[in-house]
């Protein structure tokens, strides 16, 4: 993970809920509050500088509500605290990922081995085709 992200404290700006998860569990599903909804408000952020949050907005356009929130949610653990931590990772990866810089591509040229094999290829493709004409 990158350490640029771990030394910033996003928790003041993390609001989390917990509401009832869907799916098996039993009766502990219909009694306690185990799914984790995290939300963070990208525009509303002070941690971030203005170039991150539009980076941010176009990465995880997707994602994102009308508002720029990024909100998540984690209801595979059958435990409040533990789907609070997976929230709270996929976070982090997520901001990583839309964080991360763009390596800028590096035009390269075809060898010349690789020519040659394509015009091999041609070549045969060519005689190919032209035998298919004698026997009409």
């Amino acid at each position: 993970m990158n350490n640029k992200l771990i030394n910033r404290d996003f928790a003041k700006e993390l609001s989390f809920s917990a509401k009832r998860s869907s799916g098996a569990g039993g009766q502990n599903v219909n009694k306690v509050n185990t799914k984790v909804e995290l939300r963070f408000s990208i525009p509303d952020s002070t941690i971030l500088s203005n170039r991150e949050k539009e980076l941010l907005k176009s990465r995880l356009a997707n994602k994102l509500t009308h508002k720029g929130e990024l909100i998540l949610m984690a209801e595979t653990e059958r435990s409040q605290l533990r789907n609070k931590v997976q929230a709270i990772k996929r976070f982090y990866t997520l901001l990583e990922w839309g964080l991360r810089p763009v390596k800028k591509r590096i035009p390269t040229k075809p060898s010349k081995a690789s020519k040659r094999k394509r015009l091999d290829e041609k070549k045969k493709l060519s005689e190919k085709k032209s035998r298919r004409k004698g026997k009409l």
